[in-house]
């Protein structure tokens, strides 16, 4: 017997990832506003993978195929910035975790790079992390802000691929 969870139609389990998605940014933005944490480059390429899944989900639950190939289709493209997001935040819990003694110099600012660089260049140099990357600003229930985003992007990964490869109902 499937919880009733599994119940939900994938229209509804597409627009609560694309909400949740929307609901994560909200809240980068506004610890940005109110308390002052200014993202890291590895933290603005994080958000645009959420937002990258948020737009997957967003247009899978919109459109709502009926059938099992529309739905795993959306699953697999779901895959695409989800794995981007994996990596990334993978990557700045790694930074995290270095010893003082290990970790990297910090950069110059984003936009400094972007104005002077090749965007590839940019990219490059941003996934590499940097200092600014491992210093950990804020903590809730032991888990850095990295770590709880590798959590989310695990669970909304997750969350997507039961939505497209669960079995359905005909009724």
């Amino acid at each position: 017997m499937q919880p009733n969870l599994f119940r939900w139609s994938f229209r509804s389990q597409y627009l609560l990832g694309f909400l949740v998605c929307v609901a994560l940014i909200g809240f980068a933005v506004l610890s940005q506003d109110w308390w002052g944490l200014n993202p890291c480059p590895l933290c603005i390429f994080q958000r645009i993978a959420f937002a990258g899944m948020g737009v997957v989900f967003l247009l899978g639950g919109l459109h709502a195929p009926k059938g099992i190939w529309g739905r795993r289709i959306y699953g697999l493209l779901a895959l695409i910035p989800a794995g981007i997001g994996l990596g990334i935040a993978g990557r700045h819990v790694w930074l995290t975790t270095l010893p003082e003694d290990q970790v990297p110099e910090c950069g110059p600012p984003l936009q400094f790079m972007m104005e002077t660089n090749p965007l590839t260049d940019v990219v490059r140099k941003v996934l590499t992390g940097s200092g600014e990357c491992a210093k950990v600003d804020w903590v809730f229930l032991g888990l850095s802000m990295p770590m709880w985003s590798l959590l989310c992007f695990v669970a909304l990964t997750i969350w997507a691929l039961l939505a497209a490869f669960s079995r359905r109902n005909p009724t």
